[in-house]
């Protein structure tokens, strides 16, 4: 989607505390912070139509509704014989998958059948292929069976018309096949919102051992990956230096296909931390400044008067994916038009200790009828995220055991 450039000017000479005085108190609890998020969009992005072959992982804008009754005719459960009356029947056919046999079963009579092929008229029950025994002269017995027994009616899933999955459904590849069995050819949907990335800081290497003094960069390879997995798309992935000034503010403004901009590094109180500043000089609407939880409090959301957002990261990686998943995740979800749907809750267990007024995001792994917290999550290190299922949002009162909220982690 393009629109036009954001009016960002280089971030003013003012003191970095000075731009950030409030901060602290502004700080917005964890859960609260993922519903301004996912509210912060007036609308989700415009519907269009698009084949099925393209649907997979966007949004449905429309309700899925069947095109015809489910299924259209009455249709054999399993493999067997469609029998008429009371047994030994005498076997008159064959009818198989994707044909039809034209005549009418009498008392006495049955025809071979496979699954899903269209049962004749005049059948009362499926008898399965197991439970059919020889009975000579051309004739199989077995058990009576109650009528309707192994055939599904026509329209028993549903009938024409009835809705099967609600507007704002991700399209998994269930929701596909549902759609194709009803008889949609193409589907009504939200696009993946496009994101671009700016990764700030001097210190990153790119590529191989990092030097003395210098990181190697982990956010560039994450965040294409972690956008994708929360259902966007990334247009541009970009590094910039700290220095000289104003080369983010020009990055911003150069961001200008994208519906989300997503700023990593630069959003503390630090000498070469532009964003506040930058954001304030823009006339930005700040949605949220600062989250009471630990990684990522400094995380932020603002909206510029294109219509663009922008979504602050620490740089730190695993603070950044911690503030990834309670901003961009919830925001992202509002521009296709999802709900934010509770979270799962389950008892955590593990060493962990609450944060006094915040909320601590740790990794953890299926543990049983729980989950337990692994090592390795210090703010920069990614270990324990690696190899984690969820993210715990630990609360400040929480006791070892108590079920806590969990971020489910992609795969």
């Amino acid at each position: 989607m393009c629109r036009p450039p954001a009016t960002v000017s280089a971030p003013a000479a003012a003191p970095p505390a000075a731009a950030h005085s409030c901060a602290s108190s502004r700080a917005v609890p964890w859960a609260h912070a993922r519903v301004l998020a996912h509210g912060a969009p007036s609308r989700p992005l415009p519907a269009r139509a698009v084949p099925l072959r393209d649907a997979a992982g966007l949004t449905l804008a429309e309700d899925l509704c069947a095109l015809h009754l489910l299924p259209s005719f009455d249709t054999a459960a399993l493999d067997g014989h469609a029998v008429a009356g009371s047994g030994p029947w005498h076997v008159r056919g064959m009818v198989r998958a994707g044909a039809a046999w034209e005549g009418v079963l009498g008392a006495g009579e049955c025809v071979a059948i496979s699954t899903g092929a269209p049962v004749p008229a005049g059948a009362r029950a499926v008898l399965p292929l197991e439970s059919a025994q020889p009975a000579g002269d051309g004739r199989v017995a077995g058990p009576d069976l109650p009528p309707g027994r192994h055939i599904r009616r026509t329209g028993e899933d549903a009938p024409a018309g009835a809705p099967l999955a609600p507007a704002g459904s991700r399209i998994g590849p269930a929701l596909l096949g549902l759609a194709a069995s009803c008889g949609h050819d193409t589907l009504v949907v939200r696009p993946r919102p496009r994101v671009g990335v700016l990764i700030t800081g001097d210190e990153l290497e790119h590529a191989g051992r990092p030097g003395p003094g210098r990181v190697r960069d982990a956010l560039g390879p994450l965040l294409p990956a972690l956008v994708a997995s929360l259902g966007g798309e990334t247009g541009l992935t970009r590094h910039v230096a700290d220095r000289p000034a104003g080369q983010l503010a020009e990055a911003v403004r150069g961001m200008r296909d994208v519906d989300v901009v997503v700023v990593t590094g630069s959003t503390s109180v630090g000498a070469t931390d532009q964003l506040r500043r930058l954001l304030a000089g823009a006339g930005a609407r700040m949605v949220v400044d600062t989250v009471a939880c630990r990684p990522g409090h400094p995380m932020l959301l603002a909206g510029l008067d294109t219509g663009r957002w922008v979504v602050g990261l620490p740089g730190n990686p695993y603070a950044a994916l911690a503030a990834a998943h309670t901003l961009l995740g919830p925001l992202l979800g509002g521009l296709s038009g999802r709900t934010l749907e509770p979270l799962p809750q389950v008892p955590v267990r593990g060493p962990v200790r609450p944060a006094p007024g915040l909320t601590r995001l740790v990794p953890v792994v299926w543990d049983g009828d729980g989950a337990g917290i692994t090592d390795g999550h210090g703010a920069a290190f990614l270990q324990g995220a690696a190899v984690a299922d969820a993210l715990a949002a630990v609360p400040p009162d929480w006791t070892a055991g108590s079920p806590v909220p969990l971020l489910l982690m992609p795969g």
